[in-house]
């Protein structure tokens, strides 16, 4: 099976529209596909009803933005029902402070000698509770000041870099519980991001286990290669069922488009066997 579980349109930081985003996965051959917007729902029925009318199966999911020892993990969630009354209030409670975070990035830029940030990412964003680091990343390039998602992230917004604000997220145990209650299951998304030490992971991996998380993406669009064999290995130690996603934000913005995944290593049990 072609398997995306990991994919964002316009009601976050993508550049296509949840139906747009449907017709490429279609078109790329996808048969069981995700939409995974930031915090955020609002599109999941569109995608739902597109990807039927094209003959794929869909997953309702959500990616969720979380704190975890300071630093933001993301938390996808998959399988889960978007009319929940406590998973629309929760995650609007997330999106609540990341107007005040842009303005706060605008004007760290500012200090850089880049004017004009916050009212450049604004046509960026299909979804004014959503300005994020993508749609400042994509002002950042129009402008010149760098030529990809990767220098502008390496330049100014990394976790390290001299624009980048840091945000209070969810908990993890309240991201986790918000899936569960929803009736959808806890995935970690894309941990070769993240930069902790062996021993936190360790200690993320354990935490996450023990409240009730059951996937870890393995192959993803932000990972190396290299990184497929390591996160297998972590799945098959701490029993984690494996996911795949390209993390599609938009053509030629990523390592993979939607569709165009490897398959996982061998030896691990795929998460979206709930599903077939």
């Amino acid at each position: 099976m072609n398997v995306d579980l990991h994919c964002h349109s316009t009601v976050s930081d993508g550049v296509l529209t949840p139906d747009q985003v449907a017709q490429r996965a279609h078109e790329h051959g996808v048969n069981l596909w995700a939409l995974t917007d930031h915090d955020e729902l609002a599109g999941l029925a569109l995608a739902q009803q597109t990807a039927t009318d094209l003959g794929m199966q869909f997953i309702p999911g959500v990616e969720i933005s979380v704190t975890w020892l300071n630093k933001t993990v993301h938390i996808v969630g998959l399988g889960i029902d978007y009319h929940n009354p406590q998973l629309i209030q929760s995650l609007a409670h997330v999106r609540s402070g990341r107007a005040q975070r842009a303005h706060k990035i605008a004007a760290a830029l500012a200090d850089l000698g880049i004017e004009g940030a916050f009212e450049g990412a604004i046509p960026f964003a299909s979804n004014p509770e959503l300005v994020s680091r993508t749609h400042f990343a994509r002002f950042l390039i129009q402008q010149g000041h760098c030529a990809s998602m990767k220098e502008v992230f390496a330049t100014y917004l990394g976790d390290t870099g001299p624009a980048y604000i840091p945000m209070q997220w969810a908990s993890l145990e309240n991201a986790v519980r918000w899936i569960h209650e929803a009736g959808g299951v806890a995935v970690i998304a894309h941990p070769g991001r993240y930069d902790y030490t062996t021993l936190q992971f360790d200690l993320l991996f354990d935490t996450f286990k023990a409240l009730g998380g059951q996937g870890i993406e393995v192959v993803t669009g932000s990972h190396a290669p290299a990184q497929y064999l390591e996160y297998a290995q972590v799945a098959k130690r701490y029993g984690f069922e494996a996911s795949c996603g390209s993390d599609f934000h938009g053509p030629k913005e990523g390592r993979i488009d939607v569709g165009c995944l490897p398959p996982l290593p061998t030896g691990l049990h795929p998460i979206w066997q709930r599903w077939i």
